[in-house]
């Protein structure tokens, strides 16, 4: 087993269900093929991470996906919120023995392989790396040591997640590092800045 642990969380590709900020303006069926090109860029970027990975489904398991099961151990999410399904994929994790855990979305076309290696190499001597969202959000957050704590009390899907978590890495006294910050595909001028379009 590797030492580090890349998680990725998903939802299951159903129109309507995903991007739905950007169904608005496009159309759910192609919001829905926004998506399956930020799963498809997503999983290449994920398959160069030097660690273990695990993919981590909203709703249900697709064992016939393009996640390859050689590559990703397939999981599900459980929780109410996004921080209690955060929060349950880190602890599972560090039980199972990880010491170096980052997780991603799936809605950053601009993370690259980078990133995440910039990530892990922060979580050599810092307690937490966290990489930024121009949306107020984040995109990245690896940690060494699981604290449940990070994950409660924090307005998921609001501009003050970031800045909300920050502000608890200063509570429970943790070191940490920021990274550059991205940018997220939730709308329309989100999608016109990045290297996607509707095919």
């Amino acid at each position: 087993m590797h030492s580090k642990l890349l998680l990725i969380f998903v939802k299951n590709p159903v129109a309507g269900e995903v991007k739905t900020r950007l169904a608005r303006d496009v159309g759910s069926l192609n919001a829905l093929q926004i998506y399956k090109q930020l799963l498809r860029y997503t999983r290449e970027v994920a398959s160069a991470a030097d660690a273990d990975r695990q993919v981590w489904y909203s709703s249900k398991i697709d064992r016939r996906d393009a996640w390859s099961e050689e590559q990703f151990l397939k999981k599900l999410q459980k929780g109410d919120n996004l921080g209690e399904r955060m929060s349950e994929a880190f602890r599972q994790g560090f039980e199972q023995g990880y010491q170096k855990i980052v997780i991603i979305g799936s809605d950053c076309a601009e993370l690259t392989a980078g990133h995440l290696e910039r990530a892990y190499q922060a979580l050599e001597n810092r307690d937490a790396a966290i990489g930024p969202s121009e949306d107020g959000g984040y995109y990245l957050l690896g940690l060494t040591s699981f604290e449940p704590g990070l994950f409660r009390g924090v307005d998921w899907s609001t501009s003050h997640v970031f800045q909300q978590t920050l502000e608890k890495f200063e509570a429970f006294k943790m070191s940490y590092d920021v990274l550059e910050t991205l940018n997220d595909i939730d709308t329309v001028d989100d999608l016109k800045r990045s290297s996607l379009g509707i095919q």
